[in-house]
């Protein structure tokens, strides 16, 4: 959709285009509020929203943080439902516990999955896992959601909802508080074209550009790290139907990536390049490109001085876990940035906050960082 004239009224303005920005759209739009969601990217949902590793958390991941464990496995059942058609549920997956420097012991995650009431059996033996290396095995129940089909689903039907607006491949340019609305001045990247957009209310959904919309409008910062990260893809004919992911440290896991028929590879020391404490996503590969700072950073999976790829490493890593007659065959990777809490650094917890910075006109920002919890906008956003 593109810009329909130079000044523009609206209920609300979500800056964002990934999958919670655009599932607080849709749900505004069944509400009978107009609604105008704002991406700079070209296309809605491509960075975080896709290059994850498609993991439906059930709790399992969180053994430290019984708020997120908890959290997680609330919205597993809604999201399932509503997403049938995009999630895999018929592969086994396991969790393990590394015998060497595993923040959680094999007796503290069963007494964790009981606490939380979550399925959980030992497994003593399996033909292709080595138990050399692994304390303890456990079957567990956790599926897959394939990425880009959501992000496919949600662009269509995001076409289709009555009174929401896109504006692809635009930005914030300026804001501020005129009475009890905000006066927002967009900028079309393409032609540098600008249109003044008053909202009622403001819903930051940008993620690792939370701080630079949040300072846009005068309003507080949330306390942020930021990191370039890789996710690897795989193909192995013995572990299609499977998935393990070994724990609670600098460890590693290998899922089935929705119905791709591919593996996601993620490692905790690996998978992460760089590293950023600042408010906002900063590294010093944005010194060698114009288009990417950190107020406006690119998309990475595109970039040419993207990190060079750690997959040899994660494949090692996760070799050690598997019998020899398991095969694991590259296929490719995908970067972006993630981002979390830094107050969350110690527990690795993954809350969604959903803040209320300005009351009168109403700013929120959405920071989450699984997929499950799209729903919380629901149970704070006054209509």
């Amino acid at each position: 959709m593109t810009a329909s004239g130079k000044n523009t009224n609206t209920d609300f303005l979500i800056v964002g285009g990934g999958i919670f920005g655009v599932y607080a759209a849709l749900y505004l739009s069944s509400k009978g509020c107009r609604v105008i969601v704002v991406e700079k990217e070209k296309q809605l949902m491509q960075k975080a929203s896709v290059v994850n590793q498609a993991r439906l958390h059930s709790g399992y991941h969180y053994p430290r943080s019984v708020a997120t464990a908890r959290m997680s496995d609330e919205n597993k059942a809604r999201f399932t439902r509503d997403h049938k058609d995009f999630i895999l549920f018929d592969f086994d997956k396991y969790y393990a516990i590394d015998r060497y420097g595993s923040l959680t012991d094999a007796a503290q995650f069963e007494r964790f999955c009981r606490y939380i009431d979550i399925p959980c059996k030992r497994v003593e033996k399996h033909p292709l896992f080595n138990y050399h290396r692994l304390e303890a095995v456990f079957e567990t129940q956790e599926y897959t959601f394939d990425p880009v089909l959501i992000a496919a689903y949600y662009r269509e039907k995001l076409k289709a909802a009555p009174g929401v607006e896109v504006l692809c491949y635009h930005q914030i340019a300026a804001a501020g508080a005129v009475g009890s609305a905000w006066e927002i001045e967009v900028v079309e990247l393409d032609h540098q074209a600008t249109r003044t957009i008053k909202a009622q209310q403001v819903i930051n959904a940008t993620y690792s550009a939370s701080n630079s919309i949040n300072q846009l409008f005068g309003l507080e910062e949330i306390n942020l790290m930021h990191e370039i990260s890789e996710m690897a893809f795989v193909s192995s004919p013995q572990l299609k139907n499977i998935g393990l992911t070994v724990m609670d440290g600098p460890f590693g896991s290998i899922m089935p990536y929705g119905k791709s028929g591919l593996l996601s590879l993620s490692s905790v020391a690996y998978t992460h390049h760089k590293v950023s404490y600042a408010s906002q996503p900063a590294f010093d590969c944005q010194e060698l490109r114009q288009d990417c700072n950190p107020n406006f950073t690119s998309i990475c999976n595109h970039c040419e001085y993207r990190p060079s790829s750690n997959y040899e490493k994660m494949l090692a890593q996760m070799r050690q876990y598997l019998t020899d007659r398991v095969e694991l065959h590259y296929f490719t990777s995908m970067f972006t940035i993630k981002s979390k809490l830094r107050a969350n650094y110690i527990d690795d917890g993954r809350p969604t906050e959903i803040g209320l910075l300005s009351n009168n006109p109403r700013f929120y920002c959405i920071f989450a960082g699984k997929i499950n919890s799209i729903y919380e906008i629901e149970k704070v956003v006054e209509l």
